[in-house]
């Protein structure tokens, strides 16, 4: 009896799904949003909206049929990734529909949710017919060649706020530049999962840092140095410096060697006082982050700088509530660049805080996904997408609160921009798809008893 029990094998060790938690988180984040939107109703108008029920129907809807289709194609997922891109996305419908009720001519709330819509579609599409993300390394070349078209086309059109960044025909605009980035982090991911050896331990040593041969860093480094200098010519400085922070983080995870954090640093802050100095445009914004009250000072009122410091101000630590702030003051980017600033005086500090938090846990569930894989490229492209959200929100809140320039990009799933929020629900389908591989048990390690990637707790 002993000896058929001791020769028995172990029972299947198997990670939980938690798709249970995920539906339950997905309610939360619907009814939350329902609820911010029936509060700017009755601030504004002292009713609830007419159409409250059909705003949360469609909402519940849409979250409903991503959570079938992560459910039935990437079980083991993370549970907290469709949740709070849900809640993100429903919470900037709602700061947008507020700005809206101060433009009643320029209505973007319509627009906007109809791009969220589409960009659930592409990431049930995503979840559904990515079976395996190693896929993706296959077209490394393919994926850096569409990229680079996509950056180049907008420059045959014309300027739109300073920068060729637009694709307009009729009344239809997109920015193609929002897509260009992750089939960048596409090739990135693939090139250096190839030649992360070589990259690590061959070439020079120069003081502290083992620079890689020309003949293994050259062609990464013409893609990097080729993309941002067509960004530099449309005077989109934001993406360049998303590009170039993304190079260098997967860079270093690619080779772990801190040198090139330094480096990227130092090459940063000489590149941002190059441009500073003789951009007319980034000149001025620069001007205006290093006082952004002399408009005022001159007898010129206010800047949008000042204006966004003076809604935080006015938030205090609470906010006035939804709908019961001035944010639209700010001007035409109110609804875009800007709308961090309706956030914080409208849900205060602690509100401000929780939307942070949301961000930062997006960015670490995506580097706990990266860093549970065994398959270098798809660490490199989890850590990839999840610093692709986590640099864009860094770049756009430093420069509405005041810490670095402004720059003109679009906070993720919150601002006014379809390109943007259509790119952010592909990553999260992407970042899905790499948690799926990560918790899914190896069939060695059911086979032995041992859990793979992590412990229970830890997922």
């Amino acid at each position: 009896m002993t000896a058929t029990t001791a020769d028995a094998p172990p029972p299947d060790l198997r990670l939980p799904k938690r798709r249970g938690v995920e539906l339950l988180l997905l309610v939360g984040a619907v009814l939350i949003s329902v609820y911010g939107y029936a509060a700017v109703g009755l601030a504004r108008n002292d009713a609830v909206p007419p159409d409250v029920a059909g705003y949360g129907a469609g909402l519940g809807l849409l979250a409903l049929l991503a959570h079938l289709a992560v459910r039935f194609r990437a079980p083991y997922a993370d549970p907290l990734l469709l949740p709070i891109a849900v809640l993100l996305n429903g919470l900037g419908l709602v700061l947008i529909y507020r700005l809206d009720l101060e433009t009643p001519k320029d209505q973007a709330a319509p627009t906007q949710l109809i791009w969220s819509t589409l960009g659930v579609a592409l990431f049930i599409a995503v979840v559904v017919f990515l079976r395996d993300h190693r896929v993706l390394q296959r077209y490394a070349y393919l994926s850096v060649a569409a990229a680079l078209v996509l950056m180049i086309v907008p420059i045959f059109f014309p300027a739109v706020n300073g920068a060729k960044i637009w694709i307009r025909v009729g009344g239809f605009s997109f920015q193609p530049g929002e897509f260009a980035k992750i089939l960048l982090a596409v090739f990135f991911a693939a090139y250096l999962a190839a030649n992360r050896n070589a990259l690590a331990h061959t070439g020079r040593r120069i003081w502290k840092l083992q620079l890689p041969t020309g003949r293994v860093l050259g062609p990464i480094v013409a893609i990097w140095l080729l993309s941002v200098g067509v960004l530099v010519l449309e005077r989109d400085l934001g993406t360049s410096l998303l590009f170039f922070g993304l190079f260098v983080i997967m860079l270093y995870v690619a080779t772990g060697r801190t040198g090139w954090i330094a480096v990227g640093l130092l090459l940063a802050a000489v590149g941002a006082y190059v441009v500073g100095s003789f951009e007319p445009h980034v000149h001025s914004r620069v001007q205006d982050w290093l006082d952004p009250f002399a408009s005022i000072d001159a007898g010129r009122g206010p800047s949008q700088l000042a204006q966004s410091l003076f809604a935080f101000a006015a938030g205090g630590m609470l906010g006035t509530g939804l709908g019961l702030g001035h944010s639209i003051l700010i001007g035409f980017a109110a609804k875009s660049d800007f709308i961090l600033a309706t956030a914080g005086e409208e849900l205060g500090l602690t509100g401000l805080t929780a939307v942070f938090l949301l961000y930062a846990l997006i960015v670490a569930r995506g580097y706990r996904a990266g860093l549970a894989l065994r398959d270098p490229f798809g660490r490199l492209l989890s850590i990839g997408l999840a610093s692709i959200l986590a640099l864009q929100v860094f770049v756009i809140a430093g420069g509405v609160m005041g810490l670095i320039p402004l720059t003109g990009m679009a906070m993720p799933f919150l601002a006014q921009g379809g390109s943007s929020v259509v790119t952010n629900w592909i990553i999260v389908a992407l970042l899905i798809r790499v948690s799926d591989q990560a918790r899914r048990p190896r069939p060695g390690h059911v086979e032995t008893g041992v859990i793979a990637p992590m412990t229970e707790d830890e997922l």
